[in-house]
């Protein structure tokens, strides 16, 4: 049976000026809206109490088993405000995959793809105002998560668990839009290892991508990609976002997914896209080497990493401790074409011929 999402409007929104101050410079990831969707789940009971409810604080008791032992996972996904000011989600049945997976790695329950679809619904009609105007690159960032909400310290999974989705209106995730960054490589650092939790995307994760994210700004760039630490003979991912090379003679190659990678929905966006505008999609492993051999020798002349955040950002450089890659066409014609294809397809200003756009208003 399907929840229903039974609405509290909060008492106390965003005053006009205070909401108009805040879309006129959302940042990313600094502001909420108004509203929250909220269920819970018990190991007796499933899931019950689904509710859109004003966005507050969760209470939590010290002995919370997420404060723990970080059983978690969580998503994220854009509501983009399209010119006759209908709003659209963008492959939203593949983040509930994927948060349904990451859930099974983690020891959580799943949630029904149709159950995941209601709470963002129901918490974009709750908070329309603030999915900004399609101009741009402003759009309602969606964050469903899941946590174990039940109070004890024994490591077991948790029987009772927290579903929510808050919302933020958000631009560009890096400030200096489409500029090419600069990529620091750490084979000394690791964010997951085989047989870990690579493919899930849970807290912890990102948690352990950070010294080597501080690392990174030490030296002057916006990222950091990893090498697998263990045998350091393949290339895997950024902190939080999967990485491209494309090749002049018209490849577009990315790292397999082996389990330590995440499965990014918008890495899979892209390689359909790139089949779409006439790229030869190459998904393998790639050693270190390689990698950086075929930018060294000008066979990869553009790099960008990519995500849901972010989109996708233009590579200008790769730096390692001991040598400086740089790429002979940052923001090239191909990457801005991918880049521009996929957010055309967002905001629909082209035709949707892979059917990923989900309508909610």
């Amino acid at each position: 049976m399907s929840l229903s999402f039974p609405v509290t409007t909060n008492p106390s929104p965003a005053s006009q000026a205070r909401f108009d101050e805040i879309m006129a410079n959302p940042g990313f990831g600094d502001y909420f809206t108004d509203h929250m969707a909220v269920v819970n789940w018990t190991k007796d009971d499933g899931w019950t109490n689904a509710s859109i409810q004003p966005y507050g604080p969760f209470q939590l008791d010290p002995a919370t088993a997420v404060l723990h032992y970080a059983q978690e996972v969580f998503e994220g996904l854009k509501a983009y405000r399209h010119a006759d000011d209908s709003i659209w989600l963008f492959r939203p049945q593949a983040n509930a995959a994927r948060l349904n997976a990451s859930a099974a790695r983690m020891m959580l329950p799943a949630i029904d793809e149709a159950d995941f679809l209601a709470a963002i619904a129901e918490l974009v009609k709750a908070d329309l105002r603030w999915v900004p105007a399609g101009g741009g690159e402003q759009s309602l960032y969606l964050r469903p998560f899941m946590f174990a909400s039940e109070v004890f310290l024994g490591v077991r999974a948790s029987q009772r668990v927290t579903f929510s989705v808050i919302a933020s209106p958000v631009g560009s995730y890096f400030p200096g839009g489409i500029e090419p960054v600069d990529i620091w490589v750490t084979d000394s650092w690791a964010r997951a290892g085989i047989g870990g939790t690579g493919a899930a995307k849970c807290g912890g994760n990102y948690a352990a991508s950070l010294i080597a994210q501080y690392e990174g700004y030490e030296h002057g760039c916006s990222q950091v990609l990893f090498i697998e630490a263990a045998g350091k003979d393949r290339i895997e991912e950024l902190g939080g976002m999967n990485v491209f090379l494309v090749t002049t003679d018209g490849r577009l190659i990315t790292p397999e997914l082996t389990g330590t990678i995440l499965e990014g929905v918008t890495r899979s966006s892209i390689l359909a896209v790139a089949e779409d505008l006439g790229l030869r999609a190459e998904e393998r492993r790639i050693a270190p080497a390689d990698f950086f051999g075929l930018i060294a020798d000008g066979t990869a002349a553009e790099a960008f990493s990519c995500g849901t955040a972010a989109v996708l950002t233009p590579i200008g450089s790769f730096r390692t401790a001991t040598d400086t890659y740089r790429l002979a066409a940052p923001a090239g014609e191909q990457t801005l074409a991918i880049r521009n294809r996929l957010l055309d397809i967002q905001y629909g200003r082209v035709p949707d011929t892979h059917g990923w756009l989900h309508r909610v208003v």
